[in-house]
C-alpha cells in the first residue's frame, strides 16, 4: 500500500518560499539521508514556483515569463536548477536524491499556465490547446500563475494525463497539489488521481491548502493520500492551539494510504529567504507539544527548517524513536477530554500497550493529575515517557508537572 504509513519528509517553503535552487535541495538531502533517513524520513519536496527564474521570497511576482515546453507544461527554471538544461526537467535531480535512498516530491498549482492560455499553446495528445480548456473565471486568490482547467471540456484529461506522465518520466514520488483542497475542486481532482493511476508511477498525492471540508472526508479517504486540514500553519503559538480542535475533528479519519494533513513543522532555520539567522518563534515545550499532537493523531510530517543548520534540540526532536514508533504504529487515537487548560489524547498501540498525552496549554506550570481509569486504563501499569525517557509504575491516578503549553506523553504497558 502507498503511504502506508505517514509520509515523512523535508519541504522548501517555510525556509525558502518560492525561492530554493537546486543546491539548497541537494544539500537538504544530504542531511536527511545521513541524519534522518534510518527514522524514516524520506521525502524532499520542492515547493512552489520552482518553475519561476526570479522567485526570491514568499511572495509572488505577477505576469514572470515561466519556464514552460511546448505542451503547456511547466519546467524547472534552468538559472535556479542548472540540471534542468535541454528540457531535462527534474529527472538528474530525482535520480540524485534516489540514489541517496529517498524519495522526490514536488509541489504544483492546479490548473494550466495562464502563459499558455495567453499564448495559446499546444496540448500533448490531443489537437487542441490551452485556451480550449482553461477556465479564465477560475483562479487562485494568492497565486497569479494558474487558470482552473474545466475538467469537464475535451482535452482536460489529456492535459493532466501529460503532465503525470511527465512527471513520471522525471523520477517524481510525491506530487502537493494546491489550489484545490479547501474549495474542494473536484472534478479536477479526479483527473489527476486518475492521471496518477495512469502514468505508470506510484505518486503519493498531497492536496491543499486547507481547512479541506470535513463533509468530504470519505471521498478524501478514497482519492487523496493526504490532504490538509488547515491554511498555512507557522510558528505561532495560536495556530498550534487552534490545532486541537482540528484535531479532535480529524483524527478518526487518519486510515492507512490517507491520512488528514496538519501542515509543516515550522521548526530550527525558517525564512532563510529573509535573513541567515532566522529561527523558529516556538518555545522548546511548544515544539515538543506540536511534534506530540502531530504524531498521536498521525498527520504525515514535513519539516519546514533548514536542515544544514539543525542544533541538537532540533535533531533531537526529529529523531524521537519512541514518539515516530506511536505515529507509524498506532490505531484509534481520540482526544479524552478538554478541561481548563488541560488536554488529554490517548491512542492504542498496534503490539500491544497504550499512549496517553496530557497538554498544558496555560501560560504557566501546572500540576496537573489524571484519572487512569477515565482515560481506559484500569490496574497497574509500567509508564514510560517518551520525551525524558522516566519510567514509573502508576496504578489510577497520574500526577505531572508540565511547563506552560507543553507535554507529557507516556506509554503503558
Amino acid at each position: 500500500m502507498l503511504a502506508k504509513t505517514p509520509p515523512m519528509g523535508w519541504n522548501s517553503w517555510d525556509c525558502y518560499g518560492a525561492s530554493v535552487t537546486e543546491d539548497i535541495v541537494r544539500q537538504n538531502a544530504d542531511y536527511m539521508a545521513k541524519h534522518l533517513k534510518q527514522y524514516g524520513w524520506e521525502y524532499i519536496v520542492v515547493d512552489i514556483q520552482w518553475f519561476q527564474p526570479t522567485a526570491d521570497n514568499h511572495e509572488y511576482k505577477p505576469f514572470a515569463d515561466l519556464a514552460m515546453d511546448e505542451y503547456s507544461r511547466l519546467l524547472p527554471a534552468e538559472n535556479r536548477f542548472p540540471s534542468a538544461k535541454n528540457g531535462a526537467g527534474f529527472k538528474a535531480l530525482g535520480e540524485y536524491i534516489h540514489s541517496l535512498g529517498l524519495k522526490l516530491g514536488i509541489h504544483i498549482m492546479r490548473g494550466i499556465p495562464r502563459q499558455a492560455a495567453h499564448r495559446n499553446t499546444k496540448i500533448k495528445g490531443i489537437d487542441l490547446t490551452a485556451r480550449d480548456i482553461a477556465l479564465p473565471n477560475s483562479i487562485c486568490q494568492w497565486n497569479p500563475d494558474m487558470y482552473g482547467v474545466n475538467p469537464d471540456s475535451k482535452g482536460a484529461k489529456e492535459y493532466y494525463n501529460s503532465l503525470f506522465e511527465l512527471y513520471a518520466e522525471w523520477g517524481v514520488d510525491f506530487v502537493k497539489v494546491d489550489d484545490i483542497a479547501r474549495e474542494f475542486h473536484v472534478g479536477e481532482i479526479n483527473l489527476i488521481r486518475q492521471a496518477i493511476d495512469n502514468c505508470g508511477r506510484e505518486i503519493v498525492l498531497s492536496i491543499s491548502p486547507g481547512a479541506s471540508p470535513i463533509e468530504h472526508a470519505e471521498y478524501f479517504k478514497e482519492n487523496v493520500n493526504m490532504w490538509r486540514i488547515t491554511d498555512d500553519f507557522w510558528d505561532r503559538w495560536d495556530l498550534l492551539l487552534d490545532m486541537f480542535e482540528r484535531a479532535q475533528k480529524w483524527c478518526t479519519h487518519a486510515v492507512p494510504g490517507h491520512f488528514p494533513d496538519a501542515d509543516m513543522l515550522p521548526v530550527g532555520a525558517i525564512n532563510q529567504c529573509y535573513s541567515k539567522d532566522a529561527w523558529t518563534k516556538f518555545t522548546k515545550d511548544e515544539q515538543v507539544t506540536m511534534m506530540t499532537l502531530w504524531c498521536i493523531m498521525r498527520s504525515p510530517l514535513m519539516i519546514g527548517g533548514e536542515l544544514t543548520k539543525c542544533d541538537e534540540f532540533t535533531l533531537n526532536l526529529l529523531t524521537n524513536a519512541d514518539l515516530l514508533e506511536m505515529l507509524n504504529n498506532s490505531w484509534c487515537a481520540r482526544q479524552v477530554y478538554r478541561r481548563d487548560d488541560t488536554i488529554v489524547w490517548t491512542a492504542v498501540q498496534k503490539n500491544g500497550g497504550n499512549y496517553l498525552a496530557v497538554f498544558n496549554i496555560a501560560d504557566e506550570a501546572k500540576i496537573i493529575s489524571v484519572e487512569l481509569t477515565k482515560c481506559g486504563l484500569d490496574g497497574e501499569y509500567n509508564a514510560f515517557e517518551l520525551w525524558s525517557k522516566d519510567k514509573s509504575v502508576l496504578k489510577e491516578t497520574l500526577t505531572v508537572n508540565i511547563n506552560p503549553h507543553g507535554v507529557k506523553i507516556f506509554k503503558f504497558d
